[in-house]
């Protein structure tokens, strides 16, 4: 089916394309591509180092005056949970509710970005209006940071960045920043009746998560707050643990997966310090999985007034998840939150949006259109 200006039909098509985080997602950015040039607005595909995904980015109107962004990620994580009632990459609709994976998160905001295009193109907006969308969110904000880089050649310093992440369409100053951390130990395989004769990749571990644990328990403790936060601290914690073979074998390898979620005001990383130290000295190897800043927009800030006036919901000053506009803001962009539906239906069976979230975030779009053409 070709893209359509009827939002519900634009996010059929979306949900369609199966572009799970960390797979190719050209066949999809190159359909948008079409459609935008279609319709005589301008595109351009900008394809990650991977080579097999890429990001977008379009302008409507005069690239060379000062625009706002409209941003969103086109990656969804998988659908494999048995608890799907149907194809989770056919759209399904059911009363009010559209289902699919990525209906949400956030395909739905896409959907009614590109569905408004074409309106948006009609207006002939004095200030432009960009489409930003990127790949592999989920994995870390992976694919935007391309995107930010090349943006200087594309457009003008915009005025400001909305991220269409979840969020009822209430708009969202501030966000926790999130690094990550893999651990790699390396032994010497044996029986485990000799364990003099080898060397247990597991034990080697022990230290560097035990560093873990203290961090996190002294970040609660004794770091700073921000109550803005649920939990007004920031956290970090070990989300996986991985090695040996069998119980009667010495493990040879040993790996562990570690998060960091920093308030506003502190760097991701440095929350990971005394893990890396701690891995350092028990000769532990140690690999960067992504990370992404806190975002903190002021609510004197302009783009906060507009956003609250074109959604018609007051703004709420922080969320405790994370999402690419800290990214944006620390190119220089003032960057807010505010998309349809929510983020408790993300990374579920039977994720879902309403019909009427989705015509309102049509509607908002739309409102932008007017503003910038005024």
């Amino acid at each position: 089916m070709p893209f359509s200006c009827a939002p519900e039909d634009m996010l059929e098509e979306l949900v369609g394309h199966e572009t799970v985080v960390g797979r190719p997602n050209l066949s999809l950015i190159e359909a948008v591509a079409d459609w935008l040039v279609g319709h005589g607005i301008s595109c351009r595909i900008l394809v990650g180092p991977e080579g097999d995904r890429a990001n977008l980015f379009a302008t409507i109107g005069n690239a060379d005056r000062p625009g706002y962004v409209l941003s969103g990620h086109v990656d969804v994580v998988p659908a494999g949970e048995p608890e799907w009632q149907g194809d989770p990459f056919r759209l399904r609709r059911r009363d009010d509710r559209l289902i699919g994976r990525g209906a949400c998160d956030m395909k739905g905001f896409v959907a009614a970005v590109l569905a408004a295009a074409p309106g948006l193109a009609e207006m002939r907006p004095a200030v432009p209006i960009h489409i930003a969308l990127s790949y592999d969110e989920e994995a870390g904000c992976k694919g935007v940071p391309h995107m930010i880089a090349a943006m200087p050649e594309l457009c003008a310093p915009p005025l400001g960045c909305i991220v269409g992440e979840p969020t009822g369409l209430v708009p969202v100053l501030a966000h926790k920043g999130k690094a990550a951390l893999r651990l790699r130990a390396t032994g010497v395989a044996g029986h485990s009746s000799r364990p003099d004769l080898g060397a247990n990749a597991i034990h080697a571990l022990l230290p560097v998560l035990l560093a873990a644990r203290a961090q996190a328990q002294a970040l609660e403790a004794e770091g700073p707050r921000d109550d803005r936060f649920a939990p007004p601290w920031s956290s970090l914690q070990i989300g996986t643990v991985a090695g040996g073979q069998a119980l009667n074998i010495i493990p040879e390898r040993a790996e562990a997966e570690i998060e960091a979620r920093a308030i506003a005001g502190v760097e991701p990383r440095s929350l990971l310090a005394p893990v890396i130290d701690a891995a350092e000295k028990a000769g532990v190897g140690t690999e960067w999985l992504s990370s992404y800043p806190p975002l903190a927009l002021d609510a004197g800030d302009p783009l906060a007034s507009l956003v609250a006036e074109l959604s018609g919901n007051s703004f709420v000053r922080a969320v405790s998840f994370g999402t690419e506009a800290g990214l944006f803001q620390q190119a220089g962009m003032p960057a807010i939150i505010c998309g349809p539906g929510d983020i408790e239906r993300a990374h579920r069976p039977e994720e879902y949006l309403t019909r009427s979230e989705l015509h309102a975030c049509h509607a908002m779009i739309l409102g932008l259109g007017q503003r910038c053409a005024a």
